[in-house]
């Protein structure tokens, strides 16, 4: 009203203004002689962060980016995974409900494609009306000519990416990508070709690893594509990147930024406008990277903040994964959880209000810089070595010795994971059947807790088996390629005094097994002949068979198992004054 008092303008200027050196001095003054340097920290992408950003970290990028523009809306996208066998029937029923309580669309995870009931789909999602996204193994042209046929132009994308997930007949599947983006090319709201870099962010890949993999997936497909019928525009205007995002605050959304800024780099490369980037979608899902089974509610909290990095990035759509999905079939309770998330944000927390809250932030902006840097150095390192998927051993390496690092960290407690390595609960109980966990072969082990559960797990199946005295033996593997860190893990429970002679035990290129039976568990090691000869043993498999994989979690009676153990070679560590018992009671948190 015309009458209404006039806000007063905010102003600071009773403040003086500091310079960077004016700050330095006066943390060198709060430290007490102790070394400013101490407070700065090495990344995992190779570069230091600073204690602290000030007005000069902008003028040293050429003054403030300008603000990335999104769409107001972004979308609240659950996924949801159909088993190979089954038609999708049920699980398209609480797709069509959870869109009557909160969600913006549903991505479906087949697990083939052909038998997908795209007409039952019609039928419950209207598909012109609702954002639908597909993740397929194969047959993704027949899945959008099946789409066609409904006569309605769908909204939403696809994912088949055979490049990042190594398919074995790249030719073909390159020319199935190439038909389905034709197929595709007259609905304005659908993108036929899905960038997978969730792969690599799920499996330990450092920030500016993903940056580099994404731009060298995407360049392979500008690059080998186009024909005669189809153009490097069409290619690009195809392509959604799908990403996962981890509990790193503030890396996770300099992350995204840093995507788009390199994603107008790629396109000028190959003589398209570099405005088109700000149209590139991303659709961010919480990283399964980060899950863990232990204290399990912990997870609730990661996808918190991981949903909140993608929002603030400018994600077009993210999709939270359920707090219990490593152990529990989906029920409504926890997809509720996690469909209710990105609501709270949209709704309470007022995050669909600000464009682009980064913007303009010293620390972030400096971040997004040095990410996007340390990316396009990477991806020029990868295209040197012939781009992808020429250069797939060498992106594959990196991709390894990231997540090596990683479980290092995690078992020498350098790395926290709240309830699995720190602040663990000690009266912790599972409402899953760990054996029954171990043995599945769904049980995801790429996950950077994997090597600590398995241990955890395993001493809980050698107390249970205590307590009931039953007389059979349990031989766990504790990690295939993790088994050096499965060690310090366990060193970490003994004196100091004993580590090094434990340490030197054990030789490189073996792997770390328990075995458990009611009265003893020990610690021991194999060569990975050796384990796989005793399982063939145990589960009475030819010895052979050549395509026999071996579950991590074998048993039998104990007289077998002791009788295996010996024939094969198996050797222990000996822990000279200190009972397994009590090295595995200290392992599951009772002491």
């Amino acid at each position: 009203m015309a009458d209404s008092p006039r806000p007063a303008p905010v102003s600071f200027s009773e403040f003086d203004a500091l310079s960077t050196t004016q700050w330095q001095e006066r943390i060198t003054r709060d430290l007490k002689g102790k070394d400013p340097a101490s407070l700065t920290w090495p990344t995992p992408d190779g570069f230091v962060v600073q204690p602290f950003y000030h007005q000069e970290a902008l003028d040293a990028l050429g003054g403030s980016p300008a603000p990335q523009v999104r769409p107001a809306r972004w979308r609240n996208v659950p996924t949801y995974q159909v088993p190979a066998l089954e038609r999708g029937h049920a699980t398209i029923n609480r797709a069509a409900d959870a869109l009557t309580r909160g969600a913006d669309g549903a991505h479906f995870v087949l697990g083939h494609a052909e038998g997908f009931d795209v007409e039952y789909l019609q039928q419950h999602l209207t598909l012109a009306d609702t954002y639908v996204g597909y993740t397929v193994r194969g047959g993704s042209s027949a899945l959008l000519a099946r789409l066609a046929a409904l006569d309605t132009a769908p909204r939403g994308f696809l994912v088949t990416d055979p490049i990042t997930r190594h398919s074995p007949n790249l030719p073909a599947q390159l020319e199935e990508v190439r038909t389905a983006v034709r197929l595709a090319r007259s609905w304005p709201g659908f993108k036929a070709l899905g960038l997978d870099v969730a792969f690599y962010s799920n499996r330990g890949a450092t920030v500016s690893q993903q940056l580099a993999f994404a731009l060298s997936t995407a360049a392979a497909y500008l690059t080998q594509l186009p024909d005669a019928d189809l153009s490097v525009a069409d290619v690009a205007a195809a392509m959604q990147v799908q990403i996962a995002v981890g509990p790193n605050y503030f890396f996770e959304i300099a992350k995204l930024r840093a995507l788009r800024r390199l994603w107008a780099t790629l396109l000028h490369a190959y003589g398209l406008p570099a405005e088109l980037a700000a149209e590139l979608p991303i659709f961010a899902s919480t990283a399964t990277w980060s899950q863990t089974t232990l204290d399990p509610h912990t997870n609730l909290l990661r996808t918190t903040t991981e949903a909140m990095s993608a929002v603030l990035a400018g994600a077009d759509a993210i999709s939270v994964g359920a707090y219990d999905c490593l152990f529990h079939a989906p029920n409504e309770f926890a997809e509720r959880l996690a469909r209710n998330l990105p609501v709270l944000l949209r709704e309470e927390a007022g995050l669909d209000n600000v464009q682009d809250p980064a913007a303009g932030s010293y620390y972030l902006e400096t971040l997004t810089d040095q990410l996007a840097r340390e990316g396009w150095a990477l991806f020029q390192k990868v295209q040197a070595q012939g781009g992808l998927p020429a250069a797939t051993g060498m992106v594959m390496q990196e991709l390894h010795a990231s997540a090596q690092v990683q479980f290092r960290r995690i078992a020498t407690g350098e790395q926290v994971v709240v309830g699995t390595n720190k602040f663990q609960n000690p009266n912790e109980t599972f409402d899953y059947n760990p054996k029954r966990l171990l043995r599945s072969r769904d049980f995801d082990s790429t996950r950077a807790t994997y090597p600590a559960e398995v241990l955890r797990l395993a001493t809980a199946l050698h107390f249970e088996r205590r307590e009931k005295k039953k007389k059979r033996a349990a031989l766990v593997l504790l990690g295939a390629h993790t088994n050096q860190i499965i060690l310090e893990s366990f060193l970490l429970t003994l004196p100091e005094i004993e580590r090094p002679e434990l340490r030197e035990s054990h030789p490189e290129g073996t792997l770390s097994v328990l075995f458990s039976s009611a009265e003893e568990a020990t610690l021991m090691y194999a060569t990975p002949e050796q384990f796989g000869r005793l399982a063939r043993a145990i589960s009475r498999v030819p010895i052979d068979e050549p395509n026999f994989t071996p579950q991590p979690l074998l048993t039998a009676d104990l007289a077998t198992m002791q009788e295996a153990v010996q024939l094969f070679g198996f050797k222990e560590f000996s822990v000279e004054g200190y009972t397994t018992e009590a090295v595995l009671a200290r392992l599951q948190g009772k002491k």
